[in-house]
């Protein structure tokens, strides 16, 4: 942790934030609490955040370093290390990793409350949920809860998605569509509006990995959808961003080529990168970074290409007439009109034409 917000920090500019994700076993070792004590109050932009789970849990998967469970803080970890057979089998490098799973959580409303307060009280500045593709009454939980405690950021992520997990089927099969799960958000948030109850800023996440999927999540969950979340597409870019950077270097090292010269000519934010963080005050940038930031500019430049054929010159602007459905069920999930029924008042308006 301390070796994440140092980082943040070295290369801030005014944008972007730390948002503390923590899990049953995060919650019950003290993860939140460590962080607001230790990092929040001399940060710029740091915040301690939660994201209690509604009735269902989401187990997360890395790996594990050894066959000694002590370290895993309640975790279920599999193999299971205690079993002669696991460590005869990692001391004979058959087992290279660990895999370990949260708990169930087994929140309900009241305990969400105090969650919520307490982590308030300590000191996060901002207070956010982030739950997964569920039932939809798990969800209805979830709008509700985020609610009442009028919290600062309601994540839903749909199927499939998710970073931990991936690719194990229960992140990519098990579980609502991102679609279909941000059309049951936008009406149970519309409902809560039109209750003139406290609506949160939502983020919808799930599967995305294009401009094309920023757009039409922001546009189908409008005005209540502010962010689209990824996951893997990002740690994708850093990843090959990573391996390119290791082959450039292993080039330059045979031809005898300066390597700062060769990032230039081989990634093509890597000029950018080096005017807007100088070497002497950053130090070099990693492969895989540049890999992440020409993976989003390229994705920024493609929106803003998309925004300009809807003639919509800022985010807030996007909506759901943006939209037209393409099937008839899509149109009868989302609400969106179905694509021969699209813009038939305008349509009657030009031609005097009603289908």
């Amino acid at each position: 942790m301390e070796r994440r917000i140092k980082t943040f920090r070295k290369w801030y500019q005014g944008k972007g934030d730390i948002i503390i994700q923590a899990n049953v076993e995060d919650g019950r070792l003290g993860v939140p609490e460590y962080v607001i004590e230790n990092w929040a109050s001399n940060s710029s932009s740091s915040s301690g955040a939660k994201g209690p789970r509604t009735s269902a849990a989401r187990s997360s998967s890395t790996p594990w370093n050894g066959p000694n469970s002590s370290g895993a803080g309640g975790y279920i970890v599999l193999p299971d290390p205690t079993d002669s057979a696991t460590e005869e089998r990692y001391l004979a490098k058959g087992i290279k990793e660990f895999e370990r799973h949260s708990r169930v959580g087994m929140v309900d409303e009241d305990d969400f409350h105090k969650t919520v307060e307490h982590l308030r009280n300590v000191g996060a500045k901002r207070v956010s949920l982030k739950t997964g593709a569920y039932r939809p009454v798990d969800l209805a939980r979830a709008v509700k809860f985020a609610s009442d405690a009028k919290i600062d950021l309601l994540t839903v992520d749909g199927a499939g998605g998710g970073t931990g997990m991936s690719p194990w089927r229960m992140m990519n099969e098990w579980g609502v569509p991102t679609v279909y799960i941000e059309c049951l958000l936008y009406e149970y948030l519309n409902h809560l509006k039109q209750q003139g109850r406290f609506v949160p800023d939502c983020a919808i996440a799930g599967g995305l990995s294009l401009e094309d999927h920023v757009f039409k999540g922001l546009a189908l969950g409008a005005p209540f959808v502010k962010l689209v979340c990824m996951g893997r597409s990002i740690m994708t870019a850093a990843m090959v961003g990573t391996n390119e950077g290791r082959k450039l270097e292993e080039v330059c090292f045979r031809e005898e080529r300066d390597c700062k010269e060769a990032y230039v000519e081989h990634f093509a934010e890597a000029a950018v990168l080096r005017r807007d963080y100088p070497l002497s005050q950053y130090g070099r940038i990693p492969a895989g970074a540049i890999g992440m930031y020409s993976y989003i500019s390229r994705m920024t430049q493609g929106l803003q290409q998309f925004m300009a054929g809807a003639r919509k010159f800022a985010l807030k602007y996007i909506d759901r007439n943006d939209l037209f459905a393409l099937t008839e069920e899509a149109a009868k999930v989302s609400g969106i009109p179905y694509v021969m029924d699209a813009d038939a008042a305008e349509v009657e308006k030009i031609l005097g034409y009603r289908r």
